[in-house]
Formats: structure tokens, sequence, C-alpha cells
């Protein structure tokens, strides 16, 4: 049965978090837009610190944990204000580096790599050859357009290649799209979308995937799913995940959401314009708030 009940709107984050233990935190439309900490962010993660909160912030970012960790400080969130960082590149980075899963095993080690030079931190520690295009090598580790200009088309020709070479991918970075200084631009997630129309074989780490969630919980070192509150921008990655994982979320909607809401930064939605939007895709998160904040 569908639940027709209004998702209450509340101004912040600090009558929500009474009686969790722990937060799972998006970082790219909560925390930060790509390149600035959003007004009370790093103030918020400080009062979530003093509650005894322990915050896990979960990216899907196609880089290691520790690049960006080193990205957070140098914007100006400080290494103290939380317990971890897991990144999407991080599971991606995993599961390469252990191979037990039968389908990883069998990739092979040589690896085209689609995505900017920035994200070449993800070959670290691992005993993979590059190569220069599909008709060399065993499959494709994807982490996003090489320009944030970049449009699907741009990729069109070289995924085709790949996929006549039945070449599986590893997608480090399920979002489709993120919003990077106020730009819209795509992401490892929509080349992903589209080599799966193509017939590519295609695995993917991090949100929405449940997995992404329990490695979150070993983090804290709580087992309990309800103790868990995770907050994020993203309907179909924040809130869809935390609900496969059986843990309460809360939606921020100033985020990647906000220009189809119609709603300027720290605007509040209309119950019913959320709850709609939230009800077309199954999902009643306990909360929304218009932003990041105590």
């Amino acid at each position: 049965m569908a639940d027709d009940r209004l998702i209450p709107v509340l101004p912040g984050i600090g009558g929500l978090v009474e009686g969790y233990g722990g937060i799972i935190l998006d970082l790219w439309g909560v925390i930060h837009d790509g390149r600035t900490p959003y007004p009370g962010a790093a103030e918020t993660l400080a009062r979530l610190r003093e509650a005894g909160k322990k915050v896990v912030m979960l990216s899907n970012a196609p880089r290691r944990a520790a690049a960006v960790i080193e990205a957070m400080a140098e914007m100006g969130i400080a290494r103290a204000l939380y317990t971890d960082v897991l990144s999407s590149g991080e599971l991606a980075w995993r599961a390469l580096a252990a191979r037990d899963d039968p389908w990883v095993a069998g990739l092979g080690r040589r690896c085209l790599h689609v995505g900017p030079e920035r994200d070449a931190g993800l070959f670290d520690g691992l005993d993979l050859e590059r190569i220069d295009a599909p008709e060399e090598g065993a499959f494709l580790l994807n982490t996003g357009p090489w320009r944030d200009e970049e449009t699907l088309a741009d990729f069109e020709e070289l995924l085709r290649r790949a996929a006549a070479c039945a070449m599986p991918m590893i997608c480090a970075n399920p979002d489709r799209e993120v919003i990077r200084g106020g730009r819209r631009i795509i992401c490892a997630g929509a080349l992903a979308e589209r080599y799966r129309e193509l017939g590519g074989a295609v695995r993917s780490y991090g949100k929405p995937h449940a997995a992404a969630y329990r490695a979150c919980l070993d983090l804290m070192g709580i087992a309990d799913t309800t103790r868990i509150l995770a907050i994020g921008d993203s309907l179909e990655t924040d809130i869809k995940g935390a609900a496969a994982a059986g843990i309460d979320a809360a939606l921020v909607t100033s985020g990647i959401h906000a220009e189809e809401l119609g709603l300027a930064y720290g605007e509040a939605p209309a119950p019913q314009a959320i709850t709609t939007a939230c009800r077309r895709l199954g999902l009643h998160p306990v909360a929304a708030v218009p932003a990041f904040r105590w």
C-alpha cells in the first residue's frame, strides 16, 4: 500500500537527529557544490560532533577516500569534524584489489581508463596495465567525462567500440549528473547507463547500492540500521539507497532537485510538492530540509 502521509519539511536537521547514533552524510549537494562549502556546513558538522554522533561521509566520487578528505580540507572542512569518509571510488578500488568477487576476478589486468587524469589515483597499488584503445584490452574503468563541458555524444564512438569488443565496465561513480559551481554536468553513471543500452556489462560501486551503506555501518561500528540516519540530496541515489539498506533518510532539497522543485538555495519546499516528487519513485524519507543546517 502506498504511503499517503505528507513528508514533513523541517527547518534543519537539529530536531531530527536525536535518537540516531550515526549519520551517513552525502557530500556533493549537501556539504559543498564541488568547489565551495555551503553556508553553515562546517558549523552543522561541529554540532553533530558535539551531540556525539558518528558521521561518515558517503560520496559517489570516483576517487580514493584519502583524496576526498584532502579535497574537503582544501575547502575548509576540517578532518576533525567527521568520523570517516567512504567514496564509490574507494569501494571500486577495494573490489579490484581483493578480486574476491568472481565477476571482478575475471576482468583481467588490462584496463582502459575513461576519465580525467585527476582520477588516476584509483590505479595506485593495483596491478593493472593501462591501455589506450578498446581493441587492446580486457575492461573499462569509468570515472566520468574528461572535461565538464562534455556530453554523452562525445563518448558514443568509444562506448560503441568497447561494446563491440564485449569489454566489461567498472563504474566508479553511479551518479548520472551533478551540479558543480551552479553548472549541471554529466558523471560516470550517465556513461554507464548508455553502455548498458549498447549491451555492455557494467558493475557499479557506491550509492544506491546497499553494500555501500553496510560498509558505512562497519566504519561506525554500529550494526543496528534503526540507529542510522542518511542525509542526501538525490532521490535516486541517496534516498533510494538508504531505503534499500533499511535506513531512515532525510532529503536536502537545495541540491540536485532544487531546479525541478523551483527552489532557491535554502528555500523550503511545500510538503505536498516534495511528497509528490518522492512518491513518483516509491520513496518516503522521514523528512525534508531546505539545506544542511542545524
